[in-house]
């Protein structure tokens, strides 16, 4: 580890390197990072596109083939043996884990090394809307593991909230530093409402913490359907499911994009963002949408309500609400005045609070700190 109290190589660890969230994070946090001129190594589990994201801005990439997801006894004592030897290999000023599994085995190796490192969390595993028993379970895990960070970031006051009322740290230890996406002034926004038809546009991956089934089951109650185009972006375990939904129902409207490197386009065609879930930490999907001059209609879980003011920027749905879905789509979808007065504050509200450039500077800081404690700790 340096001596000085300013981090200069830092080492990010993620489980899967598929399109979500927490791989937008870790992706656009290194590539500025690389950009400002950090040393920036990126460890990654399960291979995806953040991986050729990554290679493609020349940061240096390792590849954990037995960091998987899913708990393996004889896979996580591999991934936790590789992740070791990587270290000791790299050296790295800080360590910077993301999602349950590498943030586990990064910091438990960190704990060893006597590394300085930070757990950044993209919504808890005990998070409400998991099952009793999960919950239970991962409270303990997350106890544990938490002794061996440094600093906790959790991206919404939610999850903070939610580690400091089951104990999971102190208070001191958790920091909020809600996810910020870049600014991008250059893109149009939305409510282009093109041909007179309503684009509705959900971005999420068809799993199980979203329910773009909702989405569907509320279209099918609007006498007014026809005059939308229902989008969905994203792959995933449940795509399959909920296209047989939709041809069950006879929605001829819905449009099933896969995973798209255009996102930011779709939206600025769209003409209302939707984001329907059971559980969430602070997506990047209605940053996203906002950034657009979209509404936004989402299930009021996790830190969703630190982003959507409801009746102002959007409207919050209580989790599975079918009926509340539909009635706030139809005013919306009649009400073309109401979709540009909501999209305007939306813009606003994300050009306020949620660009990249304070996430990124807030980051740093508790990098820097970190680093700092450690070196104050080492004179005395």
């Amino acid at each position: 580890m340096n001596t000085d109290q300013s981090v200069h190589r830092i080492f990010f660890i993620i489980t899967q390197g598929i399109c979500g969230g927490a791989q937008i994070h870790v992706r656009d946090l290194s590539t500025h990072l690389n950009y400002l001129g950090y040393d920036v190594h990126v460890a990654v589990g399960v291979d995806g596109p953040l991986n050729d994201e990554l290679e493609s801005y020349g940061i240096t990439i390792h590849r954990v083939p037995s960091l998987v997801r899913e708990i393996s006894l004889l896979n996580d004592i591999k991934a936790y043996r590789e992740i070791e030897s990587l270290v000791k290999k790299i050296k790295p000023d800080i360590v910077t884990t993301h999602s349950s599994k590498a943030g586990i085995l990064g910091r438990l190796v960190c704990r060893q090394q006597n590394i300085p490192n930070v757990f950044t969390v993209h919504g808890w595993a005990f998070t409400e809307g998991v099952s009793y028993i999960k919950r239970r379970l991962y409270i303990t895990i997350e106890k544990i593991s938490a002794k061996w960070a440094d600093r906790i970031i959790c991206v919404s006051d939610y999850d903070r909230n939610l580690a400091i009322y089951h104990r999971v740290a102190s208070e001191a230890k958790l920091r909020t530093i809600h996810n910020g996406i870049p600014l991008m002034k250059e893109i149009n926004l939305g409510q282009s409402d093109m041909g007179n038809v309503i684009r509705i546009i959900m971005v999420a991956r068809f799993s199980k913490p979203k329910d773009q089934a909702q989405l569907l089951n509320a279209i099918s109650r609007l006498d007014c359907r026809d005059k939308c185009l229902v989008q969905l972006v994203g792959d995933g375990e449940e795509l399959d499911t909920v296209k047989r939904q939709a041809r069950l129902m006879n929605l001829t409207n819905v449009e099933f994009l896969g995973t798209r490197t255009d996102v930011a386009e779709l939206l600025s065609q769209a003409s209302i963002s939707v984001l329907t879930s059971n559980w969430e930490g602070f997506p990047l999907t209605i940053l996203e949408a906002m950034r657009a001059g979209l509404p936004v209609v989402a299930s009021d879980v996790g830190g969703v309500h630190e982003a959507v003011v409801d009746g102002k920027t959007g409207y919050l749905i209580p989790r599975g609400d079918v009926q509340s879905l539909a009635t706030f789509l139809k005013i919306l979808i009649n009400d073309p005045e109401l979709r540009a007065e909501m999209g305007r504050n939306a813009r606003k509200r994300f050009e306020d609070n949620f660009t990249f450039e304070k996430m990124l500077r807030k980051t740093i800081a508790i990098y820097d700190e970190v680093l700092q404690t450690r070196v104050s700790r080492k004179r005395l």
